[in-house]
């Protein structure tokens, strides 16, 4: 398809769908972005809808700053996916079992673990580096620190919201009816507390004084409040990562424990929801992915929809107008409050037949209806990223 500019903004800011079709709280804030005196350029992913600061979907480079708000507060959220040996004959007619096994394992929504976690004792965890990861945290914003033992007890949990667990089957070519195991989630409640503290203290720095939007506040290179910032975002993005490894391990074990025959290929992992060094026609920028992923050539990516329509599987192919990125799923078409006053549970069964899954009031926000149609966000970044495997969901794990 290919961008269209649009109009009336300082940096280019190049958009992967219809400009006209982007609601007008989010279009005046990519012109906004793009009035940035640090801002080299915006990429405007297919499923951008409006955002706190920041639109979702928007990939924003930066030159010697960077913008909290345009990394959002669930710092380094993003997928995890990997291709089982299995296949849709091998798993039973009646898969809630699986689901409740699934549910029993890794801890949802608010919940948390009684112990942290012991990467010595999960199969297939990588085992390096934690001790030093865990050893970083007394090096974090200070005002954090009584966060550690709740930091650790949430590591290897879900969370709520759009975050899930997915058992998949591949859809069409060679490998139709391969069984896949997928999972989104991020930095938790550490990664929301660093966000809003550093949002805050940039919101309060001189030079954001007269900014269009307060949520907008840069930290400029080279500051005492750039470097803070730095140290605690990149850990909790490891602390995400970290996290999503944790549950894809305990994941496969549970398969594992229902079929001991599985076999499994190597993960795929990506954010999306961080910030990456990078460096476009020579010129050195930080790069914000708010509802992003990297998409460089040859990169391979997770891009979910709705608990009931699918997913797929990529291959970025390293657009440098989109400073190589592509979207993060599907993208919301309304709030949870607009989901819940105009879908029922009796909608929500309908729309995710076929799908073992929660069914109540407690996740008619996640409807699918609520979300833009995945295949048309596919189509509109075709110059972006090629398909790998198209997958359905048969189980869908909620917070």
């Amino acid at each position: 398809m290919g961008f269209t500019p649009l109009a009336g903004t300082r940096a280019p800011v190049r958009v992967w769908t219809d400009p006209y079709a982007i609601e007008p709280q989010a279009a005046k804030q990519l012109r906004n972005i793009g009035a940035l005196p640090w801002v080299q350029g915006v990429a405007v992913m297919p499923d951008v809808h409006f955002g706190k600061g920041a639109t979702v979907g928007s990939v924003i480079a930066m030159r010697q700053a960077v913008s909290p708000a345009a990394v959002g507060v669930d710092i380094g959220c993003g997928m995890s996916a990997v291709r089982t040996s299995l296949t849709a004959a091998d798993l039973p007619d009646d898969l809630a079992g699986l689901r409740s096994a699934i549910e029993a394992t890794i801890p949802v929504g608010f919940a948390q673990r009684t112990d942290p976690v012991d990467p010595r004792r999960i199969r297939g965890l990588e085992q390096a580096g934690w001790a030093d990861f865990w050893g970083r945290f007394a090096g974090l914003d200070r005002r954090v620190a009584q966060l550690q033992t709740r930091a650790q007890r949430q590591i290897g949990t879900l969370g709520g919201g759009n975050h899930f667990i997915e058992v998949c089957l591949e859809q069409g070519g060679a490998d139709e009816g391969r069984v896949w195991l997928m999972l989104h989630s991020g930095s938790r409640n550490i990664g929301k507390e660093l966000a809003e503290r550093h949002i805050a203290v940039a919101r309060g720095l001189p030079h954001n004084a007269d900014l269009p939007d307060r949520d907008l506040a840069v930290f400029l290179a080279g500051t005492p409040e750039m470097d803070a910032y730095r140290r605690d975002l990149f850990w909790a993005q490891e602390y995400a990562r970290r996290n999503r490894a944790v549950m894809l391990a305990l994941l496969c074990g549970v398969v594992r424990e229902h079929f001991p025959q599985v076999g499994y290929d190597e993960p795929i992992s990506c954010h999306h929801n961080y910030v990456s060094e990078e460096s476009y026609d020579g010129v050195d920028v930080l790069v914000t992915r708010k509802g992003a992923i990297r998409a460089g050539r040859g990169d391979l990516g997770i891009i979910p929809g709705s608990m009931g329509t699918g997913s797929y599987i990529v291959r970025g192919r390293g657009n440098p107008d989109a400073y190589c990125s592509a979207s993060h799923g599907a993208g919301r078409r309304m709030s949870r409050a607009q989901a819940k006053r105009t879908f029922s549970t009796a909608d929500l069964a309908a729309q995710t037949a076929g799908v073992e899954c929660r069914k109540d009031a407690g996740v008619v926000d996640e409807i699918p209806g609520a979300y833009k149609d995945i295949t048309e966000v596919m189509a509109q970044q075709e110059d972006l990223v090629e398909v790998v495997a198209h997958l359905k969901q048969v189980v869908c794990v909620k917070g």
